[in-house]
């Protein structure tokens, strides 16, 4: 009896041991096989910008009413995806809830800078490691611009910090500021325009899990 009680509990161990094997095997194979394809959706798409006034840097905040985005048709790799975006933003379009100051950013700050389309792409993207690189065109001038992003159940963000200077806009800060002298003018008695902008994108990619 005791011999016929070890062959069952050896056959016991190994009938739970391959069962064990199994399932988790059936898991991993189940985890492979789910995947999602990932399109780009232009009304999830929020672009903002934020300049500084006074000598504190006081943010003053804008976006534009017309940026133009071109996309692959869609990817299983949402990096893939994103890491081929480029895009077109007509300056005309700047928009900060001011039409007076929509008028003067347009009419003399881009107009002074020599650029009515502001072009670019997306030049380097690593969503691991949380790094960004996008090519930006004004003035005739291109420069690359690091930046950080992040990726999570398909929402995109990038946030970068540029400096006008790079794209030799010193003269239309300086022309900027000299009309817009007074708003710009802190309790120091001041009148300050800085040259640094910050710049934030952000996105929801659209998916298909299967």
């Amino acid at each position: 009896m005791k011999s016929i009680s070890v062959f069952v509990s050896i056959g016991m161990l190994l009938f739970v041991t391959s069962c064990g094997s199994n399932s988790e095997e059936e898991k991993k194979k189940e985890g492979e096989e789910k995947g999602c394809f990932y399109t780009y959706n232009h009304s999830s798409s929020v672009l903002e910008w934020t300049a500084f006034k006074f000598t504190e840097k006081k943010g003053v905040t804008g976006t534009f009413n017309e940026v133009i985005v071109e996309s692959p048709e869609g990817s299983d790799d949402p990096q893939l995806l994103l890491s081929k975006l480029t895009f077109k933003i007509p300056t005309i379009s700047v928009e900060t809830q001011n039409e007076e100051r929509n008028g003067k950013i347009s009419g003399i700050f881009f107009k002074s800078l020599a650029t009515d389309t502001i072009r670019g792409s997306v030049k380097q993207l690593d969503l691991k490691k949380g790094t960004a690189q996008i090519d930006l065109q004004m003035n005739g001038i291109r420069k690359n611009v690091e930046g950080i992003c992040a990726f999570n159940d398909g929402a995109f963000s990038f946030k970068a910090t540029i400096d006008v200077n790079d794209w030799n806009g010193a003269e239309s800060i300086k022309a900027l500021n000299t009309v817009c002298k007074d708003l710009h003018t802190g309790t120091d008695g001041k009148s300050v325009l800085w040259s640094t902008v910050d710049l934030s994108f952000t996105t929801q990619l659209q998916s298909d899990c299967h």
